[in-house]
């Protein structure tokens, strides 16, 4: 059975169940648009990083993030917005519009029927319907959202600047940048912060053991923008930034006399007592902490670069900016089918975008397809169906709400949202095929969480969230085919102690019950 079949049955399970699938008409239908030039559009998505860690949520313990707040202030900061937990299958539904019970997307390691190798050529890349209609095209820093490569047709950017490993540079340009003497093997173990690795436009980039990635790929990113300016060409300019994915390092603005420019090193307590022990891992968390805090400032001031930059060419007032994260943040949120693990930021402004402020209407990641092809007035694909839904029409007013339920997950869990109700942890693989149902009212965050699985005064919302369940495709259930295949059992083995972690919170974060 192929994806397009399950598509097929779900359709008629969603009819059946009395639910309808956030899903867009299939094209033909006008995009919502009321400006007559064409808008430019600057899209950042953060790497491993929760909701909680900018300032325009308005938590305890927050990075202060001033450039990303003017964004949240001249538009819309999404109070809840869910994506997957992990970054391959966030970024392949960010690219495509499609939910992975359909694309096959599931986790970093599991993407069923070859989708990771295919997967744009079965669903269609925004880039590729942005670069038919008219827009130039550019992305830098990350991808890691499937086997295809950007550059690839079926993906449709233009330009290009990437991190990359030397084998993956050898491998597209035939180039060893050691045996060529173009990088010098140094003891750094990680290329995408100091002294980086990066393939742009098909030429490998010269760097110094002082040179800083994310400054790369900003400086990558301003460049097109301003040359796109010039041009009078439309772009849509995507930076999935690797900041602030580990390893924490000390980021250009702190470098000191005592910093260095390499990894924070794990402490060495072999041999220590008890008390020293304690001490020198207590120690290593706070600097650990301080500098994830630093990495994250520091990538709000490259942002306030690209501002400034469209402000300086006279199109801020014409260009949407949105950030967003691409999944909860690492140890304490990522790859855990709870709220944490698939709550991320999402914050716009832009040309037609009312300044709403914090919004309670619900969005997740299936909504930005077809939201970038209605900023840009691009119609919508007539072969497949998007499950999300154009976040335009209630940013710019038309409508006073976007979605009745959002969906996040992570390999055979899945995680569902209504407004005021949450449905976590649901997972037939691990035999928990009914999740744990909460009442959160407004509140978000963990905090005052009530739990509802059998409270007869809340069964009205746990009977939709069961029937959205249900119909959607096949989650990796136990009798989904992927499990009878060599890839599903050899998974199966490696992962035995996965289940602890995939259905419930990190320690620090248990604020409600998620008893058994």
């Amino acid at each position: 059975m192929n994806r397009r079949t399950f598509m097929t049955r779900a359709s008629v399970a969603a009819i059946a169940a009395g639910v309808t699938p956030l899903m867009l008409q299939a094209a033909g239908t006008k995009p919502h648009r009321l400006v007559h030039s064409k808008p430019n559009i600057v899209m950042i998505l953060a790497d491993d990083v929760s909701s909680d860690m900018f300032s325009c949520y308005k938590q305890p313990g927050t990075a202060k993030t001033p450039n990303i707040d003017q964004i949240a202030r001249e538009g819309v900061v999404f109070q809840t917005c869910f994506a997957p937990a992990m970054c391959g299958p966030s970024r392949a539904l960010l690219m495509t519009g499609v939910y992975g019970n359909r694309t096959g997307a599931y986790r970093n390691d599991i993407w069923v029927d070859g989708a990771r190798k295919s997967i744009y050529k079965e669903y269609h890349s925004w880039g590729k319907l942005m670069q038919q209609g008219g827009y130039k095209t550019a992305i830098a820093s990350k991808w890691h959202a499937g086997a295809q490569m950007p550059y690839e047709k079926e993906v449709g950017f233009d330009e290009y600047c990437l991190w990359e490993g030397p084998s993956k540079i050898k491998e597209h340009t035939g180039i060893d940048i050691y045996a060529e003497g173009l990088r010098k093997k140094t003891k750094q173990t990680d290329s995408r912060y100091w002294h980086p690795c990066y393939l742009r436009n098909d030429k490998y980039v010269p760097v110094k053991e002082t040179d800083f990635g994310p400054d790369i790929s900003a400086a990558f990113i301003s460049d097109f923008i301003e040359r796109k300016t010039k041009a009078k060409e439309p772009f849509v300019a995507y930076w999935p930034t690797a900041i602030p994915h580990g390893p924490t390092v000390t980021t250009p603005d702190r470098i000191g006399p005592t910093e260095t420019f390499g990894i924070l090193p794990k402490p060495n307590v072999k041999g220590l007592s008890k008390d020293e022990k304690e001490k020198a891992l207590k120690d290593y968390k706070e600097e650990s902490d301080k500098r994830f805090i630093a990495m994250i400032e520091y990538l709000d001031k490259l942002i306030g670069k690209l501002i400034q930059k469209t402000k300086d060419l006279g199109i801020y007032e014409n260009t949407y900016f949105i950030f967003c994260g691409d999944n909860g943040t690492a140890v304490t949120a990522k790859d855990r089918g709870v709220e944490r693990g698939v709550h991320v930021p999402f914050v716009v402004k832009g040309p037609e975008v009312k300044q709403l402020g914090m919004t309670e209407e619900l969005t997740d990641f299936s909504d930005i397809a077809p939201t970038l092809l209605d900023m840009a007035g691009i119609a919508h694909p007539t072969d497949i169906s998007y499950d999300g839904k154009s976040q335009m029409p209630f940013l710019t007013g038309k409508t006073s709400t976007h979605r009745d339920w959002i969906y996040g997950y992570i390999g055979p869990v899945q995680v569902f949202r209504l407004k005021n109700y949450l449905l976590e942890a649901r997972s037939s693989f691990y035999g928990k095929p009914d999740g744990r149902f909460y009442y959160t009212g407004k509140n978000r965050f963990g905090r005052g969480y009530v739990r509802i699985d059998k409270d007869p005064k809340h069964a009205n919302a746990v009977n939709k969230l069961k029937k959205i369940a249900e119909s959607l495709p096949n989650h990796l259930d136990p009798d989904h085919l992927f499990w009878k295949s060599s890839a599903g059992q050899a998974w199966i083995e490696k992962n035995k102690d996965l289940k602890s972690k995939h259905l419930y919170n990190h320690p620090d974060y248990q604020f409600y019950d998620e008893e058994d």
